[in-house]
């Protein structure tokens, strides 16, 4: 680290403290535009192995000056702390059924170089299906100006969850397409996903149901299938996020699958019982059904090489 982000380094050290979590490395790394940026890489203990950390890239010169600012560092970490007890920390499912892993995002947001009035940040999402599948979908997400003003700061730890979520809507949507190559494709988070009456965001109006078969799918792939029946959290914020519900009707939900024998539960933690395991058949048709959505002309443009994002 430079002397000029001692200020940054000491506040994550002691944020990160408060949160249960060990910086194993921190490094000094560049922006989309080439400015300094410093990347942390985090774990539960000082000996996590790579497969149990989490990256967190922030603007060198970034400060948690405001109180919302500290409160969403702060919530950020802990997030975290619960996130990397899951056998694969990055990974999470979508409402249509597909076992996602999102990496290689590029923090902060940029100004987009080709004119228009947007941030851009670059990232990978691929598809986890526990056999080594290459399809993956190389993404630009964007946000207006305008709409960048209910964001606290442009930096990870305040837009991670939204633009995760803006993923995850926009596969459901059929709108990107998973390939064994490819250029960026857009992802476009508009005020259509922001309600400022609510103060939130709103993704999908899911229902018990859903949000119960959501569940069921998570604990499936993340445990089941990539985990090794390891426990899964189930009341992640940003699937709250995503289903427009809450950690604690997450947890509600959690608890009628356990009553139903698909689920045995340990605090917001919850592992497969045989009769989950059981329904692969299930699952896999889910995902087959949700790849056959994407829309194999919408980067025809890109194929060619048609994109300036």
């Amino acid at each position: 680290m430079t002397l000029a982000s001692s200020t940054l380094q000491q506040t994550i050290e002691q944020a990160t403290q408060q949160a249960g979590l060990s910086i194993l490395s921190a490094t000094e790394g560049t922006d989309f535009q080439g400015k300094p940026t410093s990347i942390f890489r985090l774990g539960l203990a000082p000996d996590s192995p790579a497969e149990r950390t989490l990256t967190l890239e922030l603007s060198e010169g970034f400060v948690a000056a405001s109180e919302k600012q500290k409160q969403g560092l702060a919530a950020y970490l802990q997030y975290a702390a619960k996130r990397l007890r899951n056998p694969i920390p990055n990974a999470m499912v979508s409402l249509a059924g597909l076992p996602l892993v999102f990496r290689e995002f590029k923090w902060p947001f940029h100004l987009s170089t080709s004119g228009a009035d947007t941030f851009l940040v670059h990232g990978i999402v691929g598809l986890e299906d526990g056999a080594g599948s290459p399809l993956h979908a190389k993404v630009a997400a964007s946000m207006t100006v305008t709409f960048a003003e209910v964001v606290p700061a442009p930096e990870q730890p305040y837009a991670e969850a939204f633009i995760y979520n803006a993923v995850r809507k926009t596969l459901d949507q059929g709108q990107l397409e998973m390939l064994k190559s490819g250029n960026r494709q857009p992802v476009t988070v508009t005020t259509r996903y922001y309600s400022r009456w609510q103060n939130k965001f709103v993704f999908s109006d899911s229902t018990t149901t859903l949000r119960r078969e959501f569940l069921a799918t998570k604990v499936y792939w993340l445990s089941v299938v990539l985990g090794g029946n390891q426990p899964v959290w189930i009341a992640d914020p940003y699937d709250a996020q995503y289903l427009n519900t809450t950690a604690e009707e997450l947890q509600k939900d959690a608890a009628h699958l356990a009553t139903d024998g698909l689920l045995t539960l340990e605090g917001d933690f919850a592992t497969p019982t045989a009769k989950l395991a059981e329904q692969g058949e299930h699952y896999r048709a889910l995902l087959a059904h949700a790849l056959s959505l994407t829309k194999p002309e919408f980067n025809e443009e890109m194929r060619h090489g048609h994109t300036n994002m």
